[in-house]
């Protein structure tokens, strides 16, 4: 599956992305906010990407993809629509992380907004969330402009989290499956 917006392109990852996966979980502040905020070493990097592989296996319209600037084919960063479980409830979570030198270019909301239309339009899905930790202002606000909006805060693998969602399907019993 490839996705495309205006100026990027959404395309699975491949073996050769592996260093620019590395430089991300390199960076403390692109991990910041993912997971338990700590950075991971090459060989860490790895077991992400063998995940992102699996995922891939288990659904190929869904997982994580390398965000491709068009104009120059640089990588930017990567999004995708993962399944999650929210109280026991199947989800589906629109993920984006940016590389910091493309921080506050508007990437991360147009990767977004692909994804949640290509949900909608292509996979049938009505209902999305997203996964945020409470400080990460830059994230909520990218949340908010797709449309989604503060639905709770849970805590998930030990951290507080913010769950932002577009309600619709939660209030009539729709699920994601």
């Amino acid at each position: 599956m490839s996705i495309q917006t205006a100026r990027l392109e959404m395309r699975p990852y491949q073996d050769e992305d592996f260093e620019f996966l590395c430089s991300l979980f390199s960076d403390p502040e692109v991990v910041r906010f993912i997971g338990d905020g700590k950075t991971r070493d090459r060989d860490g990097a790895m077991q992400f990407l063998y995940w992102i592989y699996r995922s891939y296996k288990t659904d190929p319209k869904l997982g994580l993809r390398v965000l491709v600037r068009k104009k120059d084919l640089k990588l930017v960063g990567h999004a995708g629509l993962v399944p999650q479980t929210i109280n026991g409830a199947e989800e589906l979570e629109i993920g984006y992380w940016i590389a910091r030198e493309h921080w506050g270019q508007g990437y991360a909301t147009e990767a977004a907004k692909a994804l949640k239309e290509y949900g909608s339009h292509k996979l049938g899905k009505e209902r999305f969330v997203s996964l945020i930790q409470p400080e990460n202002v830059g994230s909520r606000k990218v949340a908010e402009r797709i449309g989604l909006a503060l639905e709770e805060e849970i805590v998930l693998g030990g951290r507080e989290v913010c769950v932002y969602s577009n309600a619709r399907g939660k209030e009539y019993g729709i699920s994601n499956t």
